[in-house]
This record gives C-alpha cells, sequence and structure tokens, in this order.
C-alpha cells in the first residue's frame, strides 16, 4: 500500500505519516518498506490519472503487510489502531483468495518473474501467505423447492398461449 493511501486511512497527511516513519527507520527494513523509483512513480501517476500541475514532490513509500503492521506502532492514535485492525483483516481476506486461486498464483508467479529486484520481499511476503491458507469456512446454502411451478411461470405459459 502506498503512503498517501495509508494516511488518508489513517486520518493524517501524508507528510505527518512519513515524518513519523523516518522518525523510527530501524523499524521499517526494505521487506517491510521502501520508496518508489522515478520511472514506477511515473507509471503509477499514468494509471491513476494524477494531475501534472498537482500531487506530492517526493516520492511515495510502499508498504507491505508487515509495513502496515509496523505503522500502528508509530502511529500511535486510536483511529490507527482501529484501520490497522481492518487492513490486517483485509490482508489475511486476501490470503485466503490468493490460496484457493491457481491461475491467480501462476499469473503472480509470471509477474514476479518480469519484476525488479525491489519488488522480491513483496512476492516473498505473498508466496509466504499462499503457503499458509487458512480454514474455508463452509459456506451457507439455502435452496428452493423447485417441484411445483410458481404463479408467475404459469402465467408466463398462459400468456404464450
Amino acid at each position: 500500500m502506498l503512503d498517501f493511501d495509508l494516511a488518508e486511512l489513517y486520518g493524517v497527511e501524508t507528510k505527518q505519516l512519513k515524518r513519523q516513519v523516518r522518525r523510527n527507520v530501524s523499524r521499517f527494513p526494505e521487506d517491510f518498506m521502501f520508496q518508489l523509483t522515478p520511472e514506477e512513480y511515473q507509471i503509477l501517476r499514468s494509471q491513476i490519472g494524477t494531475s501534472s500541475w498537482g500531487g506530492s514532490r517526493y516520492l511515495p513509500f510502499a508498504f507491505t503487510e508487515q509495513g502496515v503492521a509496523m505503522l500502528s506502532s508509530v502511529l500511535r492514535s486510536s483511529r490507527a489502531v482501529r484501520v490497522n485492525v481492518a487492513i490486517m483483516r483485509t490482508f489475511l481476506r486476501l490470503r485466503e483468495v490468493l490460496s484457493s486461486h491457481e491461475e491467480l498464483r501462476r499469473k503472480i508467479d509470471a509477474v514476479e518473474k518480469r519484476s525488479e529486484a525491489r519488488f522480491q520481499a513483496v512476492f516473498e511476503t505473498i508466496r509466504q501467505m499462499l503457503e499458509t491458507p487458512a480454514p474455508l469456512k463452509k459456506a451457507i446454502e439455502f435452496h428452493a423447492k423447485t417441484d411445483a411451478p410458481t404463479k408467475l411461470a404459469k402465467s408466463h405459459k398462459s400468456q404464450r398461449k
């Protein structure tokens, strides 16, 4: 997740989030957080349609799941804790989805082969999540009785005659 998205979720300014990260940089090794290159940022801007006259002067930070978890220790507010719990639940759900979709796993592997070395930590984290699947819960299903035709089906038949 990118710093400006996280700042919005946490209800703080991006510069405040970055300031706290820089003050606690030892808590954010490369596999927790990294800064996008100018080329990566340009590609991102073209994909999300950021205007050329506005936006940040600085390259954004990208946070892995562990980096997001670490943010809650440097942003000490009740909202930060609540948002962090929600994000962690989202990552857990993503892990469940990834573990149940083999085709998605193959696509991730293909993208990994084409990616730069700096994204290896992200893919390693995703691979670890895939290795430890959460137990799937059985869905609750409801089945309608279909032995008797419905009134709607009868009226539809009579209109066709």
